[in-house]
């Protein structure tokens, strides 16, 4: 066999192999893609009970409330078109998770319709200051600033 036939070969073959790994690696992921939605889209169109996705939108003023147990909260997320979801989660609660702000919920649909979160990301606007400058001055801010600095330089 010549020299130009066995390149031929070999870059055929590379080609398969790697369109084989790139089959093999989708299909393994396949599971572990969560998808996006916002409340009107899950109300509209819900994904399938236990499927992992994403609730985005607002927490619902009014809607949070503590379990008994001291760790299960529940709220609701509503969107632009007055959509509601209700949704459940068990842990701790990022420190910029308040009534009215922005959340991203992982973790999936339950059969009666409760959106069962693993995971909670608040969001904060462009406004945002942090709880130690809050009711400061910018003058005062930039002082703070400056006197938890001096020992670094």
């Amino acid at each position: 066999m010549k020299a130009k036939h066995q390149r031929l070969i070999l870059i055929v073959l590379a080609l398969i192999a790697l369109i084989g790994a790139g089959l093999l690696a989708s299909y393994a992921l396949r599971n572990q893609a969560s998808y996006f939605y916002l409340p009107e889209q899950m109300a509209a169109n819900p994904p399938e009970p236990g499927q992992a996705v994403r609730l985005g939108g607002m927490v619902e003023p009014g809607s949070l409330e503590k379990q008994a147990d001291g760790i299960t909260v529940t709220f609701a997320v509503t969107g632009r078109e007055n959509s509601r979801i209700p949704v459940r989660f068990a842990g701790i609660l990022p420190d910029l998770f308040v009534e009215g702000s922005g959340v991203v919920a992982e973790g999936r649909l339950d059969a009666s319709g409760t959106f069962v979160a693993d995971n909670l990301l608040a969001k904060h606007d462009e406004n945002y200051v942090p709880r130690e400058l809050e009711g400061m001055s910018e003058h005062q801010a930039a002082e703070m600033a400056e006197e938890t600095t001096v020992g670094l330089e």
